[in-house]
């Protein structure tokens, strides 16, 4: 007899699924039940519908039951909701939602695919009004856009700083409208390091959109959401998007086991707590590769590799996954973020003694036209070298480093391995010494006892505690922007000038990167100075992390000047 297979939940997972399982075995009964409109679509690409990147909806459709059948010859059965897993008699009751019969399904493996559901918290006033809205699928973003066009809405309020709500923000500022974005955290995309965010912030609020952070949404009207603070902001048309939460009912009705996290407990084979019964994508518990504790991903991506080793195990291909990293990109306006692996925060939770590399070389050739510096940030483990993480954010390829970086994690490489990897070259797409070199080398740098390096976040404390901090840009460079108190001697005048230069008290020496800084706190340690610290990103990154800041907290400027280029 074919063996018969009912997978619950289509789009990545559940679809991924079925076609894996037909190409392994021709002759199985295959059923797919989706309880939406459209068995398979790109979920990710959502919000550019909205911004008209992606002309129509219809493009966001994958593919349809029809197809399904012909190319695979599987059942994909649209508006049928499972109700009910009975395991001892292997069945799932199922409600067709358009006639509203109901059926009891057999199946020998089960396949819970059931995906994560829009938070929208039930005590929050307002929360129910028609134009207050989620993104989960494409029925989702059409009728976004028919309120917004039909309405001829003009204010938006985005809630939440994620990756659905600045790719909504992108694209509705896009299409015209004035957007807010609204979050309760300090920052936006918590997965990036604050430092890293404070790029962003400047990129959203150089394009028009209000960006307003540690404050929550309290209530919604009308015309207006009105937040934690008592503040008042207009808008037409909410967009929730302040996170997921797996879809669990299914499976706790049924007894399976849930994790620590509150998502369906899996094995590394992708197996429930009963042998009969498989669950991926967003639903379930992964583990993290480095640490090996519980966690939820909500990605496209581990949701597809899940898939395949579900299926495969269902025919004992054995293939276990090793555990996440939790790779990402995101295109804000015209800067690009990227990150993957373990940030500054989530170090310090696991207790880690860990360093960090920050360099801002050029994506390309500096004389390639459109070459622009790349914010580059490298984590590892002191001692062993060992790569924990990288963050990127810039206007060229910065998917493709941390790329690198994400398969050095995935063979537990460290920064001397990421120092002499051999990568593409060629002036119009990277640096003979690429990116992700640099980075390691100025990570060896430091581990070889070669230099003294503090963030260019610290600053503002070294000035408020009277610090000694040294310029070594050129003299034109310094009259069109520095550092408040900062005393300017160029790298080429610096031997000739020491005299000039404190040997009773730290130096922290900066430039426009952190190159020349470099060289020049090289040349102080080995000159006898007894303190020397470069300041890593120095008058760049601090000029992007200062400027957000400064036009929204109000406080003294540090610097007479900003160089974004």
């Amino acid at each position: 007899m074919p063996k018969k297979h009912l997978i619950i939940g289509g789009v990545a997972g559940g679809a991924s699924i079925a076609a894996r399982l037909r190409r392994l075995d021709e002759c199985a009964d295959i059923t797919m039940l989706e309880r939406g409109r459209d068995v398979s679509f790109s979920n990710c690409a959502l919000p550019y519908f909205l911004g008209g990147e992606i002309g129509s909806s219809g493009e966001l459709k994958l593919i349809s039951p029809e197809t399904f059948w012909e190319r695979y010859r599987v059942r994909a059965l649209t508006r049928h909701e499972a109700l009910r897993i009975d395991r001892d008699t292997r069945t799932v009751l199922v409600r067709d939602l358009q006639s509203g019969t109901e059926t009891e399904m057999p199946y020998d493996t089960l396949f819970l695919s059931p995906g994560a559901s829009p938070v929208m918290p039930a005590a929050i006033p307002g929360i129910s009004l028609p134009h207050v809205f989620s993104v989960r699928n494409v029925e989702d973003v059409e009728r976004i856009h028919a309120w917004l066009s039909g309405k001829g809405v003009r204010r938006v309020a985005v809630i939440g700083g994620g990756f659905i709500g600045l790719e909504v923000m992108e694209n509705l500022r896009a299409a015209g409208h004035q957007v807010s974005v609204i979050d309760m955290a300090p920052q936006v995309m918590l997965p990036f390091d604050e430092d890293m965010a404070q790029l962003l912030h400047k990129e959203i609020v150089d394009h028009e959109v209000q960006l307003i952070l540690g404050d929550g949404i309290f209530s919604i009207q009308e015309d207006a959401v009105t937040l934690s603070s008592g503040r008042q902001i207009p808008a037409e048309a909410v967009i929730m998007a302040i996170g997921v939460k797996p879809e669990t009912g299914l499976a706790r009705e049924a007894g399976l086991e849930i994790g620590a996290t509150g998502a369906i407990l899996v094995d590394e084979r992708m197996r429930t707590s009963d042998p009969h019964i498989y669950a991926v994508g967003d639903a379930v518990e992964v583990r993290r590769f480095q640490t090996g504790k519980p966690s939820k991903l909500a990605l496209a991506g581990p949701a597809l590799r899940q898939a395949r080793r579900a299926a495969n195990d269902a025919y004992g291909i054995l293939d276990a996954l090793p555990g996440v990293v939790g790779s990402a990109v995101i295109r804000v306006f015209g800067l690009a973020a990227a990150s993957t692996g373990m940030n500054e925060r989530q170090c310090r939770e696991e207790g880690l003694d860990y360093g960090v590399s920050f360099v801002i070389p050029f994506d390309r050739v500096g004389i390639m036209p459109g070459a622009a510096p790349m914010f580059f940030k490298l984590l590892y483990e002191k001692g062993t070298g060992l790569v924990l993480g990288a963050q990127a954010v810039g206007r060229g390829n910065v998917d493709k480093r941390i790329d690198v970086v994400s398969t050095a994690l995935r063979f537990r490489a460290g920064i001397r391995d990421l120092k002499d990897l051999e990568l593409c070259y060629a002036p119009a797409f990277g640096t003979a010494r690429d990116v992700v070199n640099l980075a390691a080398m100025a990570a060896c740098d430091q581990e070889d006892g070669l230099v003294r390096q503090v963030s260019f976040t610290q600053v503002r404390r070294l000035l408020e505690q009277g610090e000694y901090i040294l310029d070594v840009r050129e003299t034109w460079e310094f009259a069109a922007g520095h550092i408040i108190g900062a005393v300017n001697i160029p790298l080429g005048a610096l031997r000739g000038r020491l005299g000039e230069i404190p040997r009773n008290k730290p130096v922290y020496v900066h430039c426009r990167t952190g190159q020349r800084s470099y060289n020049a706190a090289r040349a102080l340690t080995q000159l006898g100075f007894p303190e020397v610290c470069n300041v890593a990103g120095s008058f760049l990154a601090l000029s992007w992390y200062e400027y957000y800041r400064d036009i929204t907290d109000g406080r003294e400027k540090i610097l007479t000047g900003y160089n974004f280029c």
